[in-house]
């Protein structure tokens, strides 16, 4: 099976989430992408989050009827805080063909992360990028500990010595942010249409993001 990890702290998951993950499932004919949200982030540890049970029961609700997409408690089991190479160990002893979805921002950080230069041992990368992005052509993206591990191959894709790709992938981004919903929600705003319908009931419902 080829299976999509998307983590994230989805506080709360909206359109954009859902489409990049929709689009990213159809290009790579992956069999599942699991939504894994976060425990505790770890370069956010101080941020106040919505509880856990909330933020998967928006996912939950979000994904209800696809049979391509999961929702993953790893994180939350685990405890303590979130590290994607605990999550990427996890999933690859149940299936060796996985690929960890991320945002061309967050890749650009990489560098920053848990163990970071070890990921390029067990997944295989799809990072996200905008269609108005110049799309990478180069190393300069990858740490300069991994640059040279690093082969270039065609249309965006690359090599780790390892034999794990890389994938630079367009994707449609909408204009859509956890931060912008929770700043409407706490000042009475509608967040209709930027998330799902089932999930703005529920926020409303749970009083969620209010002051």
């Amino acid at each position: 099976m080829k299976i999509g990890l998307f983590g994230g702290t989805f506080d709360p998951i909206h359109i954009g989430h859902l489409r990049a993950a929709e689009e990213i499932r159809e290009m790579f004919l992956l069999d599942v992408v699991y939504f894994i949200p976060v425990n505790i982030p770890p370069h956010k540890r101080e941020k106040k989050i919505a509880d856990y049970e909330d933020r998967a029961n928006m996912i939950r609700l979000s994904i209800r009827g696809n049979r391509f997409m999961k929702l993953s408690d790893i994180e939350i089991k685990r405890g303590g805080v979130s590290y994607s190479y605990d999550t990427i160990r996890y999933f690859e002893d149940k299936f060796k063909d996985i690929y960890f979805i991320i945002g061309i921002d967050a890749f650009s950080e990489i560098h920053t992360w848990y163990r970071y230069k070890d990921l390029f041992y067990h997944t295989n990368f799809i990072v996200m990028v905008r269609p108005s992005h110049l799309r990478h052509s180069g190393l300069e993206i990858f740490p300069d500990e991994i640059r040279s591990h690093i082969e270039i191959q065609e249309n965006g894709v690359f090599k780790h010595a390892s034999g794990k790709k890389i994938y630079f992938k367009d994707i449609t981004q909408l204009d859509i942010s956890s931060t912008r919903i929770r700043h409407l929600v706490e000042n009475n705003k509608s967040i209709k249409y930027l998330v799902p319908y089932k999930v703005d009931l529920f926020i409303e419902k749970r009083g969620l993001y209010k002051k």
